[in-house]
């Protein structure tokens, strides 16, 4: 486990003391976080915010972000499954997303929160409970749950102040870098955190495996597929389906933490797809899209959300959601892997472990007791999580993928030893987040030729306008697949329906984003390969076996790019600037080759004549490097 880092308050540290002097840039914070509040529970005015900073960041002129804020910073009822002792405290993470109202546009705001319940026979009720939020336009997940372990315990300790304190540390963080590793100073050590992706990050191409799993392909990398999901392994590939096609999903757990990290492990199922359905980690009715949820006329579509929940008063409100899926355990302090109908025995001897058997796992293994339970299940529906939690999955949906048993196989039981079960969690979580970014990787595959570059071929120019990528038409795309197949590593995990996954595919919310952004950084991609041959080519080679039409627009090719590259180097580019130049070198080589008469012809024209004369008059600058790009 990772040792937390420490903040002190406190004169001994010249980091910590001149951090907190020095009031943090706003613009430099507003990179990494919108507002840290402190958000206590009043017994008389319900949820308010106790301290914020900076403290206007949930005026009311925020749009009545603060209310938002609050009602989402908190479980839904103390929780009666705290231990019954006269005082005890209970520590609890989780996260939200809600809309910001301030923004123009619908943008969203991710909310991390560490949440405290204090039970005291002493106090008012017999308990206070109070919360710590980091809100922020970032899904920094990883960074923001180790700041909050930070942050958390420092505010019960010294008070509000503590964030104004570390706010500061925020603001001299340097600029996020999505997608790469960063080390960021709080206090007396560092965060070592690898940020997701950003939004317009394409990701590696569909037809590679990403080589290092362990590298975030896409939000949420962090989140624990195994304890989340310990009590439906089985059901991962249906719930897989679901992310990928966009269904909605109602996902209801006994508490916030387990609710918000199973809607964070869904979303992170399908990386490196880029999940453009609308999800809340953590949902309650003071969001304002439950009015309109709520509203929905029976028969009528629910649309592609995935909503995590702890309120059961949902299982009646939004009773036309097609799939259910309920997760956790009512006691927080359970992290084992029960097989159904009984208890983990282990596999090893003397509590080491052993493999997680699949006949642990078989929820549909046959027996008189577990075909009534499964019956009564499926006719009690939904709501019999009413009258007890069970983990279980109600879908509509029919599923194309079978469950991969070689890798359930793999699993790893902790057995009945605590002080190895966390390790053998991360095992097991490094299994699963391995194979099914292995299968969306697989999945996504046959798109491939639609988003695959080229380069000029040896011998020809690379002033050519590149080629177009090739034209994409969802018909002609099912036709050629089904003719071709879905490929060995598909083929094995798919029924005999699996053409109709791609077609959900091709129309659900998730595909035209994707594509378009894949699309995109194709064209991108192709650009620069182009524009790396230009630089690379040997002109007077190239134009030597060229006929006087092709040298002719072979000039005016290189003159056009050669415009193009200047205005980029107006920018200051130092790579533009190097082009200009490399081009400016290749025209006054494609001039030197033309014939006379049209060499006349040419310079008749004032600006090409400078541009010439810009190119025979270059001279190097310091260090050898040619400076000037006159026009």
């Amino acid at each position: 486990m990772n040792r937390i880092p420490s903040v002190s308050l406190r004169g001994g540290a010249d980091a910590d003391a001149a951090a907190a002097a020095a009031p943090p840039d706003p613009a430099a914070l507003a990179r990494w976080a919108r507002a840290f509040c402190v958000i206590r529970f009043d017994l008389e005015r319900g949820q308010l915010v106790e301290a914020c900073f900076p403290p206007d960041a949930l005026a009311p002129a925020a749009g009545g972000l603060d209310r938002l804020v609050a009602f989402s910073s908190f479980p839904d009822s103390m929780s009666h499954h705290l231990p019954r002792h006269r005082s005890s405290v209970h520590d609890s993470l989780f996260s939200f997303r809600v809309p910001d109202p301030s923004s123009p546009r619908r943008a969203f705001l991710y909310g991390f929160v560490f949440n405290r319940q204090r039970q005291d026979e002493r106090l008012p009720r017999g308990g206070e409970q109070k919360s710590v939020v980091i809100l922020s336009h970032a899904p920094y997940s990883s960074l923001f749950r180790l700041l909050l372990q930070i942050l958390g315990p420092l505010c019960f300790d010294v008070g509000p102040s503590a964030l104004a304190m570390v706010a500061s540390h925020v603001a001299a963080w340097p600029a996020p870098a999505p997608g790469k590793p960063m080390e960021l100073p709080i206090g007396s050590a560092a965060l070592r955190v690898h940020l997701p992706p950003a939004a317009d990050d394409p990701g590696p191409p569909p037809a590679l495996l990403p080589a290092n799993p362990s590298v975030p392909y896409g939000l949420f990398h962090d989140a624990d597929l195994f304890v989340a999901f310990r009590g439906l392994l089985l059901h991962l590939w249906t719930l897989w389906e679901l992310m990928v096609v966009g269904e909605p999903v109602l996902v209801v757990a006994p508490s916030p933490a387990q609710c918000s990290e199973a809607v964070a492990g869904l979303v992170s199922l399908v990386a490196p797809l880029l999940y453009s359905v609308d999800f809340r980690p953590y949902f309650t009715i003071h969001d304002p899209d439950f009015a309109r949820l709520n509203a929905l006329a029976e028969g009528e579509v629910f649309p592609p959300m995935v909503l995590g929940v702890t309120n059961l008063f949902f299982l009646k409100s939004l009773k036309s959601i097609p799939n259910v899926v309920a997760v956790g355990s009512p006691n927080p302090n359970s992290t084992r892997v029960l097989p159904v109908g009984g208890q983990s025995q282990g596999n090893g001897t003397n509590g080491t472990p052993g493999k997680l058997k699949l006949d642990k796992l078989a929820i549909n293994k046959f027996s008189p007791t577990s075909l009534l339970n499964s019956i009564k299940l499926r006719r009690e529906g939904p709501l019999s999580l009413m009258t007890e939690h069970k983990e279980a999955l109600w879908s509509t949906y029919t599923p194309t993928t079978k469950p991969d048993t070689s890798v359930l196989n793999r699993l790893i039981d902790a057995g009945v030893s605590p002080r190895i079960e966390e390790s053998m969690s991360l095992v097991n979580n490094e299994l699963l987040r391995r194979h099914f970014l292995e299968l969306t990787t697989n999945f996504l595959a046959p798109f491939g030729p639609y988003l695959r570059t080229t380069t000029p071929s040896e011998g020809t120019s690379p002033f050519v306008d590149p080629p177009l990528l090739p034209p994409f038409h969802a018909d002609e795309f099912v036709n050629g697949l089904a003719a071709r197949g879905p490929g060995k590593f598909l083929s094995k995990r798919m029924r005999s329906n699996w053409l109709e996954l791609y077609r959900r595919f091709l129309e659900g919310p998730n595909f035209m984003p994707w594509f378009r952004q894949r699309r995109a950084a194709a064209e991108q991609e192709q650009q620069r390969l182009w524009r790396q041959a230009r630089m690379n080519v040997d002109i007077e080679k190239l134009m030597s076996k060229m006929s006087e039409l092709e040298r002719i627009d072979s000039f005016n090719a290189v003159e056009r790019y050669l415009l193009r590259e200047m205005e980029n180097s107006g920018r200051g580019s130092a790579d533009s600037i190097a082009a200009c130049q490399k081009l400016k070198g290749d025209l006054q080589a494609a001039f030197n080759v033309l014939p006379k008469d049209m060499q006349q012809l040419l310079l008749s024209n004032p600006k090409r004549a400078v541009l010439l004369q810009g190119s025979q008059e270059k001279a190097p600058g310091p260090n050898g490097i040619v400076t000037q790009t006159s026009l």
